[in-house]
């Protein structure tokens, strides 16, 4: 009778969106401080909100958000880190309905002081962990100012070559330049391999200056590939766990699937599960 009551306790908790689904709760990589989230890019073609529901589908429960996406859910606009605040609290209500946390928000840029100054201010006021960036080399120390001042993460992001941050050598000089405790590395596996670069060896070079990721897999290591089911690609999924377990890695990764975008709700679903299975048989 008790384990009866209990689950009808979750049932109707579920139903409220008060507690993340069933599915959710079973969270391995919880136990190591890792916070695996949807980054919405994945769902572009989607509100927000809507991605937000996909990312509950998949078996998340938050999500890295960008500047742009179509809000939805009831609200006008965009996610904008410019919006007023009564918008900012509306949407944060929205999500705590829902069960979900918004913990990161990239890749997003300032094109002047006082857009930084406006993306840390948004960022504390969302509760926001880390901010996942590809800056003008002239702004990293004032980044690295801001990052002390609120205590919010910054993770350089690389894109492939021949953006400016593709290497994680010049990702690193960039870290020492904003001289933060706070600001460190945005790993996207994929354009790694989008690059020549070998995904596991680069992660191995941000040991101690990793912040947060950009977890995918892909089909061939190439420029020109798609992103595959995690753990049935290129991209050496368990290599990059195990490296990841070795440097002590506590933050943010966010699934990142770009491929059948119209429909790629359960291509996410299958690549948690496929990395919790992996992480668990480790």
């Amino acid at each position: 009778m008790r384990k009866q009551l209990k689950q009808l306790v979750l049932l109707a908790l579920v139903t409220l969106g008060l507690y993340p689904t069933l599915a959710n709760a079973q969270q391995p990589e919880r136990k190591l401080g890792w916070y695996l989230s949807a980054q919405t890019y994945t769902f572009n073609r989607f509100t927000f909100f809507e991605a937000v529901d996909k990312t509950l589908s998949a078996g998340l429960n938050s999500v890295e958000a960008y500047n742009g996406q179509t809000l939805g859910g009831g609200f006008e606009g965009v996610m904008d880190y410019k919006m007023e605040p009564a918008k900012r609290k509306a949407i944060l209500k929205a999500l705590k309905k829902k069960g979900v946390k918004l913990c990161a928000f990239g890749v997003v840029n300032g094109n002047n002081e006082e857009e930084w100054r406006q993306l840390f201010d948004f960022a504390k006021a969302m509760g926001i962990k880390v901010i996942n960036s590809e800056p003008k080399e002239e702004f990293l120390p004032l980044i690295g100012q801001l990052a002390n001042k609120y205590k919010i993460k910054v993770g350089i992001h690389n894109h492939p070559q021949p953006s400016h941050y593709w290497s994680p050598q010049v990702v690193l000089d960039a870290i020492a330049t904003a001289n933060s405790k706070y600001v460190g590395a945005c790993a996207d596996v994929g354009h790694w391999v989008r690059s020549g670069l070998d995904p596991v060896e680069s992660l191995k070079q941000y040991d101690g200056h990793l912040v947060s990721l950009h977890f995918k897999d892909l089909e061939a290591e190439s420029p020109k590939t798609h992103d595959v089911h995690w753990g049935t690609g290129v991209c050496n999924v368990e290599g990059l766990i195990a490296e990841l377990k070795r440097q002590g890695f506590k933050g943010n990764i966010s699934a990142e699937y770009e491929h059948n975008w119209d429909d790629n709700a359960g291509d996410v679903k299958q690549s948690v599960i496929n990395f919790r299975n992996i992480l668990s048989g480790q």
